[in-house]
């Protein structure tokens, strides 16, 4: 269930969005042609890893109910990663914010219409939305980290 909701994830079609990546065909670098793109990441890559904290934030793991035929779930934590634009040397910011926060909407009016992402997930997602310069394939971008954490049936 998990690898089908990740290839979910990916198939959200965000207005505006060039390319959307699924955990198998993540790229090593972006070619500037296929921006805005989207990147299913299930793991954080070390750039986005606040470096100060010492644990990450998990997912709650498998959880069995006190009753034997109870649901039992997963929570798994899964980074969609928006990157809008590269940034030059410390420039260029500005120029990208209102594309940034016009795309956090279609985000999220895409995302309202598959808030299970096709009934993959137990409840709807909850989502974190952290807007901000992220470095992939030693290219600072402009961009928005959306942190889901999401509860699946095991």
């Amino acid at each position: 269930m998990y690898r089908q909701a990740l290839t979910e994830l990916a198939r959200l079609d965000v207005p505006g969005v060039a390319i959307n990546y699924d955990v198998d065909s993540i790229p090593e670098s972006l070619p500037r042609g296929r921006l805005p793109a989207l990147l299913v990441l299930p793991i954080d890559p070390k750039d986005l890893i606040d470096d100060r904290r010492l644990f990450r934030e998990r997912g709650d793991g498998l959880r069995v109910p006190a009753f034997s035929d109870g649901l039992r779930t997963i929570s798994y934590p899964v980074t969609h990663l928006l990157l809008v634009a590269p940034l030059a040397a410390g420039s260029g910011l500005r120029t990208h914010l209102p594309g940034l926060v016009d795309l956090i909407d279609a985000y999220f009016g895409a995302l309202a219409a598959e808030v299970t992402l096709g009934g993959r997930l137990l409840e709807p997602a909850r989502v974190r939305v952290e807007p901000g310069i992220f470095t992939y394939g030693d290219v600072a971008y402009c961009g928005c980290a959306f942190r889901h954490t999401w509860i699946i049936g095991v």
